[in-house]
């Protein structure tokens, strides 16, 4: 069994690999996700008005920000044999080729029950400009028996 739940804290910080998304990491995520909607492919439809909102070009998919945190979490847990439990986030703005995108979390409790030791964690993304593009909540889990 790990001891890096036990060097935990509360206020602790889990910083991110940053992304750079371009036409064609957007375009290979469509092709993934099988969402191609014109939001993510095609210019000229994004200069249209959306209501209130305007994007002026393609923005990428808000799954992309899930990603990205997930990566973080997956980085920082597995090799300390935690797992991944839940991930809840709300996108904040979009973010277009050519951003620079770096999640982080900051642990807000600990806690620890009889089938395991648990960790609850606020999750942002940022954009180069100190932006938060992405916001959410996390639990993951450290087993007391792995």
């Amino acid at each position: 069994m790990s001891n890096a739940f036990e060097k935990l804290s509360v206020g602790q910080v889990i910083n991110g690999t940053p992304f750079h998304p371009t036409r064609e990491t957007i375009r290979e995520f469509c092709e993934a996700s099988l969402d191609f909607n014109p939001l993510h492919l095609d210019d000229d439809y994004m200069k249209g008005s959306f209501g209130k909102t305007q994007f002026g070009g393609i923005i990428m998919h808000g799954m992309n920000n899930f990603g990205v945190i997930t990566k973080m979490l997956t980085d920082w847990l597995y090799p300390h044999g935690g797992i991944h439990r839940r991930l809840e986030t709300r996108w904040k703005s979009p973010v277009k080729p050519g951003d620079t995108i770096t999640p982080s979390a900051t642990i807000t409790s600990l806690k620890t029950t009889q089938k395991g030791r648990w960790v609850s964690l606020e999750v942002i993304v940022n954009n180069q400009k100190g932006e938060v593009v992405a916001a959410g909540e996390a639990l993951v889990e450290f087993p007391t028996q792995i």
